[in-house]
This record gives C-alpha cells, sequence and structure tokens, in this order.
C-alpha cells in the first residue's frame, strides 16, 4: 500500500510519516485488508496513494503508476483529500477487467463516501467495488 510519496527513514527515531497521515491504525488495517483480498480475489495488484498530486493531476497519478512493480497488471487509486481529486489508473491487463466505465462507477461511489467524511471507506469501498468487478482470474 502506498500511502505517500516519501518513505520513512530508517534508524532516524522517529516514527514512519503515514502515523501523521489522514488515517487511524483501525483505518490502515481496514484498507490494507481491502488490498490484500482485493489482489487474492482478482490476481491483479491493487494500490493506493493519498497525497498531493502535481498538476496534471491524470499525468502525475500514471508515473506513479509507471513506477508500480507490475503497472500491466496494476490498479492505481489515488486521492488527494486536500486538492478534492480521485484518478483511478489501469495497467493494460488490468483495463481488460476493469474497463474505464466500471472504474467510473467506482469513483463515484468513492467521492460519495469522501463527501460524507469517509476517506478510508471511500478507498474500501471502491478497492471492493473495483474488485469485484475483475472477477477471478
Amino acid at each position: 500500500m502506498t500511502v505517500g510519496e516519501k518513505q520513512p527513514e530508517t534508524g532516524t527515531g522517529t516514527p514512519p510519516e503515514v502515523l501523521d497521515g489522514p488515517f487511524s491504525t483501525r483505518q490502515l488495517l481496514r484498507i490494507d485488508e481491502a488490498l490484500r483480498l482485493a489482489d487474492n480475489g482478482t490476481g491483479l495488484v491493487f494500490s493506493v496513494f493519498v497525497g498531493r498530486l502535481d498538476e496534471p493531476i491524470r499525468e502525475h497519478a500514471q508515473r506513479l503508476h509507471r513506477q508500480l512493480a507490475e503497472p500491466d497488471r496494476s490498479v492505481l487509486i489515488a486521492v488527494s483529500p486536500n486538492q478534492r481529486k480521485l484518478e483511478i489508473v489501469t495497467g493494460r491487463q488490468a483495463r481488460k477487467r476493469i474497463p474505464d466505465t466500471y472504474a467510473k462507477l467506482a469513483a463515484l461511489s468513492m467521492v460519495a463516501s469522501f463527501g460524507g467524511g469517509d476517506l478510508a471507506g471511500g478507498i474500501i469501498q471502491g478497492l471492493d467495488q473495483l474488485a469485484s468487478h475483475a472477477g477471478r482470474p
């Protein structure tokens, strides 16, 4: 799971930056479980990025997606709460199983949750919907 662009430095004695993010430990565990279920249930690789996205937003999300270990099989949900932006990027193989229409439906559902103040719940719901549409390999 990707939560931000910076990786915690080892040996500095400071807690990982993720602990200062928008999620509680419980929410992080729920998101991690949703990612695991989506990966195992579909054979695809799901990732989440929460943080600032540079303009143009879509291009930044695509750059992040290309940096993943298996971009062809990957689905990236990139969320910038402060900018009120959401992008879902699918790799070549993933797109065959999750067409843009289904990604847009999942995005609409996520945005509704975000609007109600439930960032973690929206991400979890989006992961579940995307995985359901992708189905088993």
